[in-house]
């Protein structure tokens, strides 16, 4: 038989490279990218996780902005990346953090090694989401921290995050109070939005934040409008800077795509104009803009009160973050809707396919209105844009163009604007909640108008405020404070300057040039006939033959004889006076040390009593407190200490007598209570032997003859034994009250007592055969 041979078995499997000759090779291809031949994002030196990725998600051609900032994030250079909206950025900045990541083989372990800081929510959770989209194929956890989420959870989970993507406000929190939070092996800071997040309402949070940051760091800035201010880019300490404006020398600053144009609309016609748009663009994605939460909230519900057709929804700060997550995927979703919202819907966020981007209010400046106007017209996609100015502010058309805004003026079409004033007055007087939203959301436009900047283009004075209320529905417009206050206060000048012109008037009608008072009679005719007071006297009839009685007629008076009270004077003074500011009465109150919730008790004498558990006692105590100086003496603390120490000592002392003194009186209010029942029992016992001995004297048919005479062996007593016997009940009493009361007994227990008495019923039980027993007893009694 020919011999088995033996086959060998080759593995035809390549053996996978290591990270390491992965991660090199990738190195040594960044300098040889080329930005004018890449096309797509497998022409760039990425990991193959990365690719993997991204081609799962559909990303496969490059924008200019990728294109441009991509090769220079990875060589490791500092971006200040600026491009209009729409065009990528997000992914312009996450590629390269996963990549620097990846070729430091970066692991939990490691923690934080890259944040991108945010200046909206909304923004935050949507670069969050296109993260999870594109590494999730990398070894690399990520945390989303905004405000609206569990911090405790944040928290426990904050050292385990290699990338963290927040908004200042909650990343600043975690900087203070999370200990967990560590930031000294930080790699990237990306701030998007970066002229949002470095103005000036994020500057005093921004700047303790970048205090924290470790210096040794990259840096990316990317947003549509980028900042250029030497002031902000010394602050985050970059090292040469690479520009990267893909669209800077671009004919228009706006995508190509987005059809802008503007209607010059009367205050009172907006919410008509806003209705009719609405209602003849039913089947289309609208995003209408608001100045204010509390505008957006009123449109929001009457709106859906008179269901124009569409479905409806609102989007502003003051909801909660969990339902403000829940608007934002709903209206992605959508196919055709209208949201309201106010500008923290303007920055950053890609709403697929809206077709209309409303401008129901002017936006702040240049920068809002681009912002705004790109959440429509997005990746090379068609959309329109509208903006509604009142004529006021058509200055702001020219700041436009001046960007390379290209905006053209369009006319409405009065035929088909439909106007809801009368159904909104219906329902704001059935609903009393509507109405307050109103007259909130009317207060809030004006104060929006009043706090702008630029007052070329906004003017408060120029609002119609009666007619925009009544176009809000509300038939009386709201009292508007602040503006009151500050027309107060501009205008003190001129009422002083008109009441000194009136003062100076009066004074020449009543005085003539002599110093003599001409008109006296007359002036004072006139203040009684202005004067609303009734007297008794004008109910009587009238003569005019009695008109002069009782009345003195005086002319030419020298000066000195009348006092003149000039009111005009004191008006003056009082207007000089400051008004009471909830302040002053504040620092009044302060300065009077009044505590509050504080009970004062005091004598018959006036003199305040003092409680020692709650007050102190002591001279010294009282003399420190009234001391004002600050921080705290030890040694005259201890002296204090001491001195109270004798007070308390004094209390538990006082506390410790009545204790005793309470038991005492326990104690004898028992006792006397035990001796009572003992003499009532006593007694009873006494008359009921006495009861039954009598009883049975009489009952008894014994013959009783042959007993000796007592007289004859006692003598001849005073009293008989039935004068004896027939002592008054009265007497008896008296008599064993007497001997009760003379005896004085040991004091004995119930249980003792109850034995006793047992034993003497046992005693008194006398046997009718025993004779000697009844003689003894009998003779006892005549004793007595």
């Amino acid at each position: 038989m020919p011999k088995k041979q033996k086959v060998k078995i080759y593995n035809t499997k390549k053996k996978p490279f290591p990270e390491t000759t992965i991660i090199t090779n990738l190195q040594s291809k960044y300098d040889t990218i080329d930005e004018t031949k890449i096309t797509k994002f497998t022409d760039l030196p990425l990991s193959p996780k990365t690719l993997k990725g991204l081609t799962e998600n559909n990303y496969i051609a490059m924008t200019d902005i990728q294109r441009q900032s991509i090769g220079l994030a990875l060589r490791g250079n500092d971006i200040l990346g600026a491009a209009k909206t729409g065009s990528g950025k997000t992914l312009a900045f996450l590629i390269p953090v996963l990549e620097i990541l990846y070729c430091k083989q970066w692991t939990r372990l490691d923690g934080l090694g890259a944040l991108v800081i945010t200046p909206t929510r909304e923004l935050a959770y949507q670069i969050y989401e296109t993260l999870r989209k594109v590494g999730r194929h990398h070894d690399i956890s990520a945390g989303l921290i905004i405000g609206g989420k569990d911090l405790k959870f944040e928290k426990r989970r904050m050292d385990q995050c290699n990338i963290v993507i927040c908004t200042p406000g909650r990343l600043l929190q975690h900087m203070d109070e999370n200990p967990l939070f560590d930031c000294i092996n930080m790699q990237v800071l990306v701030l998007d939005e970066a002229d949002r997040c470095l103005d000036m309402g994020f500057e005093q949070t921004m700047n303790s934040i970048i205090e924290n940051l470790p210096p040794k760091r990259q840096t990316l800035l990317f947003s549509a409008t980028q900042t250029k201010s030497v002031r902000d880019l010394a602050r985050l300490s970059l090292k040469d800077p690479m520009y990267v404006s893909v669209h800077e020398h671009a004919t228009h600053t706006t995508p190509e795509a987005l059809e802008q144009s503007y209607v010059v609309c009367a205050l009172e016609d907006k919410v008509s104009m806003l209705w009719s748009f609405i209602r003849n663009h039913l089947k289309q994605k609208i995003i209408v803009f608001f100045s204010s939460c509390k505008q957006v909230k009123y449109i929001f519900e009457v709106l859906c009160r008179l269901r124009p057709g569409i479905s409806l929804l609102a989007l502003y700060g003051t909801l909660h973050q969990l339902r403000r997550m829940e608007i934002y995927e709903t209206f992605c979703k959508k196919q055709s809707a209208v949201l309201f919202a106010t500008d923290i819907a303007a920055r950053g966020l890609d709403f697929p396919a809206v077709d209309w981007v409303v401008q129901m209010d002017c936006p702040e400046d240049v920068n809002a209105y681009i912002h705004r106007a790109g959440r429509t017209a997005r990746f090379q996609r068609n959309g329109e844009c509208l903006l509604v100015l009142l004529p006021s502010e058509e200055k702001m058309i020219e700041k436009l163009k001046e960007r390379k805004i290209p905006i053209s003026m369009i006319q409405i079409n009065p035929n088909k604007l439909q106007s809801p004033q009368r159904k909104i007055e219906a329902l704001l007087a059935r609903d009393v909640l509507l109405k307050e939203s109103a007259q909130r959301g009317f207060v809030s436009y004006i104060k929006s108008v009043f706090l702008m900047k630029d007052k070329e283009v906004f003017n408060v004075r120029a609002l119609n405020t009666d007619l925009f209320a009544r176009s809000l529905g509300l038939a009386i417009p709201p009292r508007i404070r602040f503006l009151q206050r500050m027309e107060q206060k501009r205008q003190p000048s001129d009422k002083n300057s008109e009441k000194m012109k009136q003062f100076t008037a009066n004074d020449k009608l009543n005085c003539n040039v002599d110093g003599q008072i001409t008109d006296y009679k007359e002036n004072k005719e006139e203040k009684e006939i202005r004067s609303p007071t009734i007297s008794p006297n004008n109910f009587a009839l009238d003569d005019s033959d009695d008109d002069d009685i009782l009345t003195v007629k005086r002319k030419n008076i020298n000066l000195d004889d009348i006092p003149i009270e000039i009111s005009d004077k004191q008006d003056e003074n009082a207007n000089k006076k400051k008004a009471v500011t909830k302040a002053a009465i504040a620092k009044k109150i302060l300065r009077k040390k009044i505590v509050p919730n504080k009970k004062i008790t005091f004598d018959d004498r006036g003199e305040e009593l003092l409680n020692p558990s709650k007050d102190k006692v002591s001279e010294l105590a009282r003399q420190y407190e009234n001391e004002e100086g600050s921080g705290i003496n030890i040694e005259i603390a201890k002296r204090i200490l001491h001195e109270e120490d004798k007070f308390d000592k004094q209390r538990f002392r006082e506390k410790i007598k009545e204790k005793h003194r309470e038991e005492k009186r326990k104690l004898k209010a028992s006792k006397k209570k035990i001796n009572d029942k003992n003499d009532e029992d006593d007694r009873d016992e006494t008359e009921n032997t006495i009861n039954d001995y009598a009883s049975e004297e009489a009952d008894s048919d014994l013959d009783l003859s042959w007993l000796p005479d007592p007289d004859k062996i006692y003598g001849k007593q005073q009293e008989n034994y039935e004068d004896i016997m027939n002592v008054p009940e009265t007497q008896e009493s008296e008599e064993e009250s007497s001997i009760h009361r003379s005896s004085k007994r040991k004091l004995i227990t119930q249980d003792e007592y109850k034995k006793k008495k047992k034993k003497q019923r046992t005693c008194h039980e006398i046997d009718n055969t025993d004779l000697k027993v009844d003689e003894e007893l009998a003779l006892q009694l005549l004793q007595n």
